[in-house]
């Protein structure tokens, strides 16, 4: 493989798979092979564009490939990369890794077993503003993080938790380096069966606390963190890929714009895992990061509707019990 193009497949070519499709195929000394997606039509759409073959059963994949995105909804991610593990195939799983911790364990004990990759798709931890930022993020006191965009219609198949606010949990989790000791998390479903909109409040072992806003339901697409220490504060636009640090400087606050190499960071999240695959070597977002960001996503969800639940038992039992509840107001 080392003098050999690496052969890899996209199972999943909506929205993102087809990204993924595409990066492939420009890459050098990569060939993308084949992309799978139950929608023929589209399957035939996306192959005829990057000139590669047109599937619409994932069983075919094996075989033919080394290596496999896989950009499908989150529910089918631990029955299909098990499956592409088990025959042998280096697996990027988009985020999150899975949806339960046990499906996540499975993933990487049979990933390990059969000496594979398994590369988990978060995507802002090859950013180049949180790259530019990280240099200078020596201990984090307080971070403030908005992910908010407009409605997706795809990946509504879990809550807004799961689908959004995990990109930030998987980063915070890696600026951090300590465990969150308390959770506090409200949020709604307003257009899908799950939350919609939600808010965390985090507090670490290190002391750090971390108070997180992700929409789905937004008129903008806003992704920003705002870190603070006790020597400076930092002011990420990971969207814009733009960086402000600001810091005291003789009695005044300075504030200057870092320099950033801007470039796309899903071309560089595919780049690695090719990397991986070629060295062997450990990937940069492993199956146990993946795991960990998931472990405090379920967590939070759970805080969120065990509090909405007694939120919402309270307020029947108030309106159960006070004979004034029904009567309109003079």
């Amino acid at each position: 493989m080392p003098h050999s193009p690496v052969r890899i497949g996209v199972i999943g070519v909506g929205h993102l798979g087809r990204r993924h499709a595409e990066i492939y195929a420009a890459m050098p000394d990569v060939r993308l092979v084949s992309v799978c997606d139950i929608d023929a039509t589209r399957a035939t759409e996306v192959a005829r564009a990057l000139r590669c073959e047109a599937l619409t059963d994932s069983r075919e994949v094996p075989g033919t490939v080394d290596a496999v995105s896989l950009a499908v909804p989150t529910s089918l991610h631990a029955e299909l990369g098990l499956a592409l593990l088990r025959q042998g195939i280096h697996v990027l799983i988009e985020k999150p890794i899975a949806t339960a911790l046990a499906e996540a364990d499975a993933l990487i004990r049979t990933a390990r077993r059969q000496r594979r990759i398994l590369q988990v798709g978060h995507v802002e931890r090859f950013n180049a503003a949180i790259e530019a930022a990280g240099r200078y993020l020596t201990h984090p006191r307080f971070i403030e993080v908005h992910r908010l965009s407009p409605y997706p219609f795809r990946g509504t198949d879990v809550s807004v938790i799961l689908d959004v606010m995990v990109h930030d949990l998987d980063l915070l989790l890696w600026l951090v380096r300590s465990r969150a000791r308390r959770i506090e998390a409200v949020g709604v479903p307003v257009l899908s069966a799950s939350e919609d909109i939600a808010n965390a409040r985090l507090t670490f072992a290190s002391g750090c606390i971390a108070n997180l806003t992700a929409s789905r339901i937004s008129d903008e697409s806003i992704r920003r963190i705002r870190v603070f220490q006790e020597d400076r504060y930092l002011s990420i636009d990971s969207k814009a890929q733009t960086v402000e640090l600001a810091h005291k400087e003789d009695g005044a606050i300075r504030r200057v714009q870092l320099p950033v190499n801007q470039r796309p960071p899903l071309q560089d999240e595919l780049a690695s895992f090719v990397q991986a695959i070629r060295t062997h070597g450990e990937p940069a977002v492993s199956g146990a990061d993946g795991r960990a960001a998931l472990a405090l996503a379920l967590r939070i969800e759970n805080t969120m509707r065990r509090a909405r639940g007694l939120k919402a038992q309270g307020s029947r039992l108030k309106a159960k019990t006070s004979p004034l509840s029904l009567q309109p107001r003079a």
